[in-house]
């Protein structure tokens, strides 16, 4: 492979970073920021730029990270994953497409000082020959940068040093008259002006010694064109009667005909018509780019990463791109179109900073040269201040970006998802994460056993003989170690119409039956074993009144699949799931002789609290060794690293041996174990008709089923989490 040369130093990062971002911030939106803060514009645009801040230093840590040709697009898609970077890549090129119509629309005007002509038939002549430019392959060249630069530079630096003896004290009376709504819509307005600002990382590969000279490039960059936005617009507000530049297409020259004569106004077109052609013609350029990147990632059809042949310029993108570009500047307003641009661009720049914590936070590699001061405050307020910005900004705004947004999404599901399985740093992040906060949660579980441990085995109906001695073990194993105690109580419910009388509660010689046998398998396994009897006219509320006033700490009874009629009208058992004071375990019981067998199988995400500790009490009471059952081949190379991380640390927690297996879920039989261990469903996420269906296949043996005292429970977002993460 050829390597670029590294000949690009600090200035030419620079100039490149202040170019890209010098254009219709200075020469079109402070018109059209007036009208919505008022003299307080000068405050949105030195806001604007510390907002940038966060999304600079970001991106300078992703750009020496990955010193590679690319954009925003490839950052945000390696670290989040391919649904956010189909969002981040369709939101960065509608951005620069905005942005590019925001120049023409609004260089245009300063052309027209000079010409009689009609504006929109212009603008789109000159997008359509910018469009033809890019298709035969012929771009504008790193000297003739430097020039537009350094003319724009010139001219308003002449603007600001020969307007400023006239700046108007008066000008800026009532500075906040627009409230700090107005300056936040405003802030939010000019967001994009600031859009150019990690330009240079698409050049990161012919930087030399990128980890100083690119985050410096950007951060200079970004402070100079922040104190010039400032200085110019501060300048602009102070020689002009107040209102008389708002709204105004051309404000820039309006300024400097009062100060500087026909000959500033001269200079100022010139700049501005060089400056804006140069931004259209670089949104094209740019924005073309994403839906080629996104074709070549499979995120997009074939055909718009293709090459012409004979142009060699992917003709199909530049097409699309100039399409859309030509709609903007036909039908929509430019006030729509600047903030469009900038809730784009706000969106994007948000993502930035949480792709550098997915970064970070994974188990991707990842070695930047330069890394961002104050992590991860910084990126946390650069993303949420982004946010409370786009909703100040406005219905047009709000609008666009959810379009664009619930769009991406659609698109990567009927897309994307079937053809692309590729995951995100973020995604790993997310899982160790959580994977880190269960781990902490089953060593405080296990570490924090209630001394005497009290179990009520709740016997609602009639067993043989057999079931109701699997269930007394189960109990007993449970409760051994501790020294703890069986509660095993006969739940006997009557109809409504008999009134409990001692003839119903009089113990019979089935009960003093029951109370012998329970005792004797107390001897048996060696544990505290109580027996009783409740009648009631309610069951469900019986066993859980019971556990309340006796205060046990678990409840153990049978279970059986629901019915349809249950679902729909309830079902006790459940009910009793959902009130317990305490933990509850439900057993499809199918026989109980010592198993030494313990699997441990979940639906989603890492092994509840709770799970883990009877898994454990049942293993370490029969000898026995505890087995993580996991999907075959369906993991990523990530996730089976992490699952081998997480078995290592839950080996150091638990006083049994743990084991791995890998388990075919389209109905392979897997091993027979002896007991298996598994998450209750969570109401919160199920339906009214259909429960969550197992992980695994019928294992063939007794299935705990576990379910966690309320105060246990993780939380939803939680447990949502680990259904989009695992």
């Amino acid at each position: 492979m050829k390597e670029l040369e590294r000949d690009l130093g600090l200035p030419s990062v620079l100039a490149i970073s202040i170019g890209a971002m010098i254009g219709s911030g200075i020469f079109i939106l402070p018109a059209l920021a007036l009208e919505i803060a008022g003299p307080a514009v000068i405050l949105a645009y030195a806001l604007a730029g510390l907002l940038v801040v966060p999304a600079a230093l970001s991106k300078s840590e992703m750009a020496t990270a990955m010193p590679e040709a690319g954009g925003t697009y490839i950052y945000i898609e390696r670290g989040m994953g391919p649904l956010l970077g189909t969002i981040a890549g369709v939101g960065t090129w509608f951005s620069l497409s905005f942005k590019g119509a925001l120049a023409l629309v609004g260089g245009v005007p300063y052309l027209l000082l000079l010409f009689d002509l009609p504006l929109k038939p212009v603008a789109l002549g000159i997008a359509a020959v910018l469009i033809l430019v890019n298709v035969v392959g012929a771009k504008q060249t790193g000297r003739l940068q430097v020039a537009i630069v350094a003319v724009m530079l010139a001219a308003l630096g002449w603007f600001a040093a020969g307007s400023a003896p006239s700046v108007q004290s008066a000008n800026y009376v009532d500075f906040f008259g627009y409230g700090v709504e107005g300056v936040l819509a405003a802030t939010g307005l000019v967001f994009v002006s600031y859009a150019g600002v990690t330009k240079v990382a698409s050049v990161a590969e012919e930087i030399e010694d990128p980890g100083r000279n690119i985050p410096l490039g950007i951060l200079g960059s970004l402070a100079f064109t922040t104190i010039l936005y400032v200085v110019i617009v501060a300048v602009l507000v102070g020689i002009t009667d107040p209102g008389s530049v708002a709204g105004s297409l051309t404000p820039v020259a309006v300024g400097a005909e009062q100060t500087l004569g026909q000959a500033g106004v001269v200079a100022v077109i010139i700049a501005a018509v060089l400056a804006l052609v140069s931004t259209a013609n670089a949104g094209i350029l740019s924005s073309s780019r994403y839906p080629f990147a996104m074709s070549r990632d499979q995120l997009a059809p074939p055909s718009l990463s293709s090459v012409s042949e004979r142009f060699g310029t992917p003709v199909t993108s530049i097409t699309v791109t100039g399409v859309v570009l030509l709609a903007l500047i036909a039908f929509v307003p430019i006030l729509d179109i600047a903030k469009l641009a900038s809730a784009f661009q706000i969106m994007v720049f948000a993502m930035i900073n949480v792709a550098v914590i997915a970064f970070r936070e994974g188990s991707t590699e990842y070695e930047p040269e330069f890394t961002s001061p104050l992590y991860p405050w910084v990126q946390v307020f650069g993303a949420v201040s982004g946010l409370l910005l786009l909703t100040q900004m406005g219905t047009v705004a709000l609008s666009g970006a959810a379009v664009i947004t619930v769009g991406s999404v659609v698109w990567y599901y009927l897309y994307v998802r079937p053809r692309v399985d590729r995951e995100g740093a973020a995604t790993d992040a997310i899982r160790r994460q959580v994977s880190r906060e269960a781990l902490s949660e089953i060593e405080s579980a296990l570490a924090e056993r209630p001394d005497t441990n009290e179990v009520l085995l709740a016997l609602t109906k009639d067993l043989d003989a057999d079931r109701e001695r699997s269930l007394v073990a189960l109990a007993a194993d449970l409760v051994r170690e501790d020294g703890g105690r069986v509660v095993a109580v006969r739940f006997e419910e009557v109809p409504d119409q008999a009134p409990l009388t001692e003839g119903v509660t009089a113990q019979s010689d089935a009960d003093r039956t029951f109370e012998t046998r329970v005792n004797a398998l107390g001897d048996e396994f060696d544990v505290d074993v109580e027996a009783d009897e409740i009648v009631s006219h309610d069951t469900k509320h019986a066993v859980v009144n019971f556990a309340s006033h006796r205060g046990v700490d678990t409840i153990v009874t049978e279970h059986e699949p629901l019915r349809v009629r249950s679902r729909l009208f309830g079902d006790p058992i459940d009910w009793v799931v959902r009130h317990a004071p305490c933990d509850v375990l439900l057993v499809d019981n199918l026989g109980y002789d010592d198993p030494e067998r313990v699997v441990l199988s979940g639906d989603v995400g890492p092994y509840p609290a709770l799970a883990v500790d009877v898994a454990e009490a049942v293993a370490a009471a029969n000898g026995g060794e505890l087995s993580l059952w996991q999907p075959a081949g369906e993991d990523s190379d990530k996730q089976r690293r992490l699952v081998e991380d997480y078995r290592a640390e839950l080996s150091e927690l638990v006083s049994v041996p743990v084991g791995t297996e890998s388990v075919r879920t389209d109905g392979g039989r897997p091993p027979m174990p002896d007991l298996l261990v598994r998450r209750g469903a969570d109401h919160r996420l199920r339906n009214a008709l259909l429960d969550e269906r197992p992980e695994f296949p019928n294992p063939g043996c007794t299935t705990v089923t576990v379910y966690p005292h309320e105060s246990s429970r993780v939380g939803l977002s939680r447990r949502l989490i680990e259904r989009l993460a695992f």
